[in-house]
């Protein structure tokens, strides 16, 4: 679900934002009210985006966000009642958060992990609700209708139209992909506005109104860790990042909140990393979990490892991979015992046409399931492409299927050898798969960022992922008592 197409409703607007004391901030129209059609909005979207994003966290710190989320929200014009807002720890491996009008403000367990202390986290849920009052939504609705993102990644043309609402608008929904992308749709001057915003929020509820600062910074670190993880050899581009050009934002939200004249410096940076402490960090095992390059769901006991230099994405809906080669989706969906009837249905689904039939179906066998699959030629933005679906059935009411994108002609491509990988894993394998979690630990006497960045769950870049995560750089100096965040089994 797109935050960009849901009804923003008919907001009464003031101008304000430029005559508070020390502010240098230019006017902004905002709203004054959460209108009831907008409070119906909201209820209607708020499940579907919770069945996107992994669900609301089951876990102690999804109170806390709460309370957080309802201060700093409470603080905008749209409000001051903390009950009015609903605000939700998203259940998402995502770096993200994001509001929509209503009241419903959301974050992703991975970005609360990522902010430092409570003012940062509140810092990032203020901007959210003043790209709300600020109306950017429905300032940019008709940008969002003429540039929607699935049109962006692609536009497949065939006799079925396979376009932005069918292929694209299901790759958009991989993994969080869509989600990633959402602000997007936002212009640099309402990102701006909305961290003014955030930073007059903050000062307003008597935070360190620098905190936004620090936490776009971190942003900017995650980005360019994300970039490398990836094997990008630069940092990632300003129009794929979650919040554009975060790196570019730091010290102009510096200089903001300076210009807010406050002296307030709570942080609660204690409280924030005692209630944070223990949460799921990464894949939950329960939406499954990718390993350097194989993904592998317990629950479901299926396993396959993606090509070489291509990268892999996890979301409630799907699974995407990516690289040069090519795009591709795991993902499942009704089986009723006919291979060739439910890649017909993929097909369908993606076309968002009930009669389309796709070219001569062929069957085989991987791991000793049963396949069906078909390739579909069409014309991307590009050039042509080749689009195939690959369906596996498991049993007779459960089937699963990749779809992929390579260059017209090459069919599976690059991705012949992941198709090949599919397999069943033993209840051993699926009992073996333990989340990560973070962990809130002391600094001993001792201690460097060598021997605790060893402690982090992972097998490659331990030093950069513990400096990114605790807002640390290679030259920094521990102290005894000094809390820090590791991933740890």
């Amino acid at each position: 679900m797109n935050r960009l197409f849901l009804s923003c409703g008919l907001f009464a607007l003031v101008m304000a934002c430029g005559s508070e004391s020390g502010s240098k901030t230019k006017a902004i129209p905002l709203a004054t009210s959460i209108s009831q059609k907008d409070k119906e909005a909201g209820a209607k979207a708020h499940p579907e985006l919770l069945q996107e994003f992994g669900g609301a966290y089951q876990g102690p710190q999804s109170a806390y966000v709460v309370n957080v989320g309802r201060k700093i929200a409470s603080q905008s014009s749209l409000s001051s009642v903390q009950s009015d807002f609903t605000v939700t720890l998203l259940n998402s491996s995502v770096n993200n958060a994001f509001a929509i009008p209503g009241g419903y403000v959301y974050i992703t367990r991975q970005l609360m992990a990522l902010c430092n202390d409570e003012a940062e986290m509140a810092g990032v849920l203020g901007h959210e609700v003043g790209h709300v009052a600020a109306m950017h939504s429905q300032r940019r609705q008709k940008a969002a209708t003429r540039n929607a993102i699935g049109g962006t990644l692609l536009q497949i043309l065939t006799q079925a139209t396979l376009g932005s609402s069918g292929l694209g608008g299901l790759l958009q929904q991989a993994v969080g992909t869509g989600a990633q992308l959402l602000t997007l749709k936002f212009s640099r001057s309402q990102e701006y506005e909305a961290d003014d915003l955030g930073i007059r929020y903050l000062a307003k509820g008597g935070y360190d109104p620098k905190a936004l600062s620090s936490m776009l910074a971190s942003l900017a670190a995650q980005s360019a860790l994300d970039a490398r993880l990836a094997g990008q050899t630069k940092d990632m581009p300003e129009w794929a990042s979650t919040h554009p050009d975060p790196a570019s934002r730091v010290q102009r939200a510096l200089q903001r909140a300076r210009d807010t004249g406050s002296t307030n410096t709570l942080r609660n940076r204690d409280a924030f990393l005692s209630a944070i402490n223990g949460v799921i960090y990464g894949d939950d095992p329960k939406q499954g979990i990718i390993n350097g390059s194989q993904f592998i769901h317990p629950d479901i006991k299926i396993a396959f490892i993606a090509p070489a230099g291509f990268t892999m994405m996890n979301g409630t809906q799907a699974v995407s991979v990516s690289g040069s080669g090519g795009q591709a989706q795991f993902s499942g969906g009704p089986y009723s015992g006919n291979l060739d009837s439910y890649v017909t249905s993929v097909f369908r689904a993606f076309a968002k046409n009930e009669s389309f039939t796709p070219p001569s179906i062929q069957h085989g066998s991987v791991g000793g399931m049963n396949t069906a699959y078909t390739t579909v030629q069409a014309n991307g933005q590009s050039g042509p492409v080749d689009v195939t679906v690959i369906a596996y059935e498991l049993s007779a009411n459960q089937a699963f299927y990749f779809i992929t994108m390579t260059a017209a002609g090459q069919g599976f491509g690059p991705f012949a050898g992941m198709t090949q990988s599919f397999r069943r894993i033993s209840a051993q394998e699926a009992a073996a798969v333990k989340p990560r979690r973070l962990a809130v630990v002391s600094v001993k006497a001792g201690d460097t960022l060598a021997t605790l960045s060893g402690r982090m769950a992972y097998d490659d870049y331990k030093m950069e992922r513990f400096l990114t995560l605790n807002a640390l750089t290679a030259s920094s100096q521990l102290t005894p008592g000094q809390k820090v965040k590791l991933v740890t089994y």
